[in-house]
């Protein structure tokens, strides 16, 4: 297996009939998912979406591909084909279409919906290609095959993408499911048949690499949902994804066969579901989904609400019920469905709401106490199936962290992909197809882009080190006006403490230790303004650390008089 050194430098110029593969997001963690295909000075980007920010990244809201290496070459990208429409795939697209907005959009009618309207939010209207399973299209260079893969949402595709260098098939997400909701069986036979052809790179979700077997069929939740629709003594609260359009019809079915009405509760849930709802995708009977605002007028018994949430996340509908800061009140007797995995890294903040919900009465029912939940991806046995049925010349894992990334490339070399021809790349690592074999041929930029409100990309992981200190340590400012002379304090020094668990008097303590400091910097010819600010900060850090064992912020102002 070959592996990413941490001290590539920038990739060669792409030799001429080289086909190079540069994935901007996806390798080493869950979300960002971004690929981006070079062939004769021309660029086709694999999807482009978002990373969802974990605790240690206070204050933001969403994290982007960095999208330096392509920057200056937006003229040469021919189109973004996108596998399917959860927001670690294409979160990221208005993002980049802001920065040219007339690159075209390949995928699927659900896909193409759901960027489109979030385009909307954002003042874009694409240009889009509409494709389905079995359609090819030539998009510059690429010759571009797509076929049918189930995953967590309708319509997801795989793609094909032949070059005179060879073969690529890019997975998306996908898994095995022989018992579909929608009846869309992953399409076997299609990558039966690109395996005959020679498939000289396979580009493979590794998501799930590491659980042993099949992934259960979606319809073994079905059961247990109605299990507890029959037991619910109250109202029935649904968190999920706002684009698991199979879960969200399974709901619908159970709340219609125990005589319940269904509302919508958050925006994107709204406008996902509406959507879903207008393509044919979601099978609503009539009088089922009513407005939230009619709720009250309709026994507990007979409600059922379909709320985001299920990760934990803030800003959510149910992370602010289970906080008391929502208008939809948790009371004893209400039943919470988590249907939705753990995203890894969001463990705590999904227990913190399920502890939240609970505290209030509420019967919270979730993956690790009722099957509620079947994963999108495929596992350990799926994959090894499915290389047997591909035999790629040469395998990348993509779409996972780095234990996934490594069980992923176990899997293909136990299926008999030689070890040499297993390619295990990170963000920003170019892997270069030349005649029949991929090998890492140098590495571009590919860190994290922060949003933070309308701010792009200006938050740094600096800025993030200041948010985390003043969040554990709090902040201590000093105001002091020095003697330009003899270095004597003549003003202040005014002290106080934010979040520090420092009380403004004791800072009394180390007024004679700031003034020792001054005098003797005076004495040493120590006049500048900058100097003076860091003794101040050294003088007053190391005090507060001696005495409390704390490292708090410090902002010293000193002015010379």
């Amino acid at each position: 297996m070959s592996h990413p050194h941490p001290e590539l430098g920038p990739p060669p110029k792409l030799a001429e009939g080289g086909l190079r593969v540069t994935p901007l997001g996806g390798l080493g963690e869950i979300g960002r998912n971004m690929t981006v295909f070079e062939f004769d000075g021309r660029l086709l980007i694999v999807d482009c979406g978002v990373l969802f920010p974990e605790e240690e990244q206070p204050g933001i809201d969403l994290i982007l591909p960095d999208f330096t290496s392509i920057r200056d070459r937006l003229d040469q990208v021919e189109g973004i084909v996108l596998t399917h429409g959860h927001e670690d795939h294409i979160g990221a697209v208005p993002y980049l279409l802001r920065e040219k907005p007339d690159i075209p959009l390949i995928g699927s009618k659900l896909t193409l919906a759901l960027i489109e309207a979030k385009l909307q939010e954002h003042r874009i209207r694409p240009y889009t290609l509409e494709v389905e399973e079995g359609h090819t299209e030539r998009i510059g260079p690429f010759d571009c095959e797509f076929v049918a893969v189930n995953h967590s949402i309708p319509d997801a595709l795989a793609v094909a993408i032949r070059t005179p260098a060879g073969m690529v098939v890019h997975t998306g997400d996908f898994k095995m499911d022989q018992l579909p909701l929608d009846r869309r069986l992953t399409d076997l036979r299609a990558f039966a048949r690109l395996g005959e052809e020679g498939i000289d790179l396979l580009l493979s979700d590794s998501t799930n690499a590491e659980v042993p077997g099949f992934v259960p069929p979606e319809r073994e939740i079905s059961g247990v949902l109605r299990q507890v629709f029959a037991s619910a003594q109250k109202r029935i609260i649904v968190a999920s994804f706002a684009s698991h359009i199979h879960r969200i019809q399974q709901i619908l079915d159970a709340a219609h066969e125990y005589g319940r009405r269904v509302a919508f509760v958050g925006r994107s849930m709204v406008r996902n579901m509406g959507i879903a709802r207008d393509l044919g995708y979601l099978r609503v009977p009539a009088g089922l989904v009513v407005d939230v605002k009619t709720l009250d007028d309709l026994p507990e018994e007979e409600v059922v609400l379909v709320c985001t949430g299920s990760q934990g996340e803030p800003m959510a509908a149910l992370s602010r019920m289970a906080n008391r800061d929502h208008q939809i009140r948790i009371v004893q007797g209400d039943t919470v469905i988590l249907a939705s995995s753990l995203i890894p890294g969001n463990e705590n903040a999904v227990y913190r709401v399920i502890n939240g919900l609970t505290r209030w009465g509420a019967n919270v029912v979730h993956k690790g106490n009722a099957k509620v939940h079947v994963s999108g991806h495929a596992s350990a046995g799926e994959l090894l199936y499915f290389y047997n049925i591909c035999q790629p010349k040469n395998l990348m894992p993509v779409h996972g962290e780095w234990r996934h990334l490594r069980a992923n490339a176990e899997l293909g070399a136990q299926t008999g992909v030689p070890r040499d021809r297993v390619v295990i790349a990170e963000d920003g690592v170019a892997v270069d197809l030349i005649d029949g074999k991929a090998r890492i041929s140098g590495k571009v930029q590919a860190g994290y882009v922060y949003v933070d409100g309308l701010s792009v990309g200006d938050v740094t992981e600096s800025s993030l080190k200041d948010r985390r200190i003043l969040g554990d340590e709090g902040i201590i400012s000093i105001f002091v006006v020095v003697d330009s002379a003899t270095g004597k304090i003549v003003g202040g020094p005014n002290i106080h403490s934010r979040g520090s668990g420092i009380d403004d008097a004791a800072f009394e303590q180390v007024i004679p230790k700031l003034d020792e400091a001054l005098a003797r910097s005076a004495q040493d010819g120590i006049a500048e303004t900058h100097q003076l600010q860091q003794l101040v900060r050294r003088t007053l850090g190391k005090w507060v650390s001696d005495n409390y064992r704390r490292r708090p912020m410090i902002l010293p102002v000193v002015v010379e008089v």
